[in-house]
């Protein structure tokens, strides 16, 4: 009798584990890694991975969201050595915004053979080895930043394309959709397209002293394709006396500096993504898949072009102003 009393404990202890085992199971551990750590946009995106850990905690799926990537938007090597570090600690998903677009393809290609699935984010990478791609159309955002520039300028005059740098998807699908409406204006004339500005604010306002230094007595508009080039770009023409609407300023993304631009008339136009949604909406989608459930190939976060009549609608005005600090507690 003794013995079956045992022997009814251990399968009652065996039973404890096993069910305490199935519920660990559930947690999973996220590594999201963005191309850089310092810019307004990665941390609106990491504010929407937050708000999604936190959603998903109140329906009882644990989820941990670990947060790592290079310091500067060009260190290509150490966004890959991050990748390869959560490939071998096994997390349960890897969530990345690809600093290269083909530098990055092994690292995730190794990642997904190590059954670690890759959600992509932000920017392009030239492979399929992931489960999905969440991110703003980038064609259409510099498409609808070209159209409104040549608005701007009744559709005549001179125009530069500042870039940002080489590999970068998302922001080289932005110059095409520029490139791409610009050219449907005849009156207007793309008089540099080849400038790049490169990963910070100093680079971008040293490329853009220097095409100023040489084109700024015949540039009537100027497109910056991310968020240190348009503040850069728009410094530069304060200091020769060109901001406040005589040079036609249309940046990209919705960083503090760059809506204080707008509001005191230095800016004139941003085409918007959303962050928030585009940190959220990766992080729910791995949950999803790592669940079994069927996750679409794109989701698109969408963009829209603000501009000083427009601003202070409720929507926008979301957009430009996202609650941060609701998520960093």
């Amino acid at each position: 009798m003794k013995s079956l009393v045992c022997l009814g404990f251990t399968l009652v202890l065996i039973a404890i584990v096993g069910c305490g085992k199935r519920v660990e199971d559930k947690a999973y551990t996220i590594a999201v890694i963005p191309k850089g750590t310092t810019h307004e946009f990665w941390k609106s995106i990491h504010a929407g991975a937050l708000k999604a850990k936190e959603e998903l905690a109140g329906k009882g799926v644990p989820v941990e969201v670990i947060w790592k990537g290079p310091l500067r938007e060009d260190d290509r090597d150490q966004q890959i050595q991050v990748v390869e570090n959560f490939t071998s600690r096994k997390v349960s998903g890897i969530i990345l915004a690809p600093l290269d677009s083909q530098a990055l393809v092994n690292p995730v290609v190794s990642a997904t053979q190590a059954g670690i699935p890759v959600i992509v984010m932000d920017s392009g990478l030239k492979s399929d080895k992931y489960v999905s791609f969440v991110a703003t159309d980038n064609f259409k955002g510099g498409r609808l930043a070209g159209e409104f520039l040549a608005k701007l300028l009744n559709e005549k005059g001179n125009v530069i394309l500042l870039r940002y740098a080489v590999g970068s998807a998302s922001t080289e699908e932005r110059e095409k959709g520029f490139v791409e409406a610009v050219s449907k204006f005849p009156g207007l004339k793309l008089i540099s397209s080849d400038q790049y500005a490169g990963a910070t604010r100093e680079t971008a306002y040293q490329a853009s002293q220097n095409l100023l230094n040489r084109l700024g007595n015949e540039v009537n508009g100027i497109f910056c394709v991310n968020e240190p080039s348009t503040i850069g770009m728009t410094k530069a023409l304060r200091d020769i006396g060109k901001a406040g609407g005589k040079v036609k300023m249309v940046g990209f993304d919705a960083g503090s500096q760059s809506v204080l631009d707008m509001q005191n008339g230095d800016v004139q136009g941003l085409a918007v993504q959303n962050p928030v949604l585009m940190g959220y909406l990766s992080v729910i989608s791995m949950v999803k898949h790592l669940q079994g459930e069927k996750v679409e190939n794109r989701l698109d976060t969408g963009v829209v072009l603000v501009s000083a009549e427009n601003m202070k609608q409720p929507e926008i005005n979301d957009l430009l102003h996202p609650p941060l600090d609701k998520y960093f507690k």
